[in-house]
Parts: C-alpha cells; structure tokens; sequence
C-alpha cells in the first residue's frame, strides 16, 4: 500500500501536467527543475512530491 497524495498535491500536478506536457519529462530529478521554474513553492518536500507525481502522471500517460 502507498501513500494517498493530498487534494492539493494531485490539482496543483495535474493542472501543470496539462499546461506544460512538453516541459516535463519521465525523470523525477528533471521535474524537480521544472516545477521550480514553472511555480513558486513555499516548501522543498511540496515540490518533491508534486514533481514525483508529475513523474508517475508522464509515465502513465506514455
């Protein structure tokens, strides 16, 4: 079982993931980056997990 990622968390990637499909990539450590530059996020572990689900959104959507 895996953690249950917040309302927040899931509106805030999927709205950068529809805007900006070409920015972001399959590799976390590059959507990292890119959601630094993209947005203003108040905390490093925010950013961390929206890029990570980003991450698995790209992966899905192949």
């Amino acid at each position: 079982m895996g953690r249950i990622k917040t309302t927040l968390i899931k509106r805030t990637a999927k709205k950068l993931f529809s805007n900006h499909k070409d920015e972001l990539h399959k590799d976390f450590e590059k959507n990292k980056e890119a959601v630094n530059g993209l947005i203003n996020v108040s905390s490093k572990k925010l950013r961390n997990v929206i890029a990570g689900y980003i991450t698995r959104l790209k992966r899905q959507a192949k």
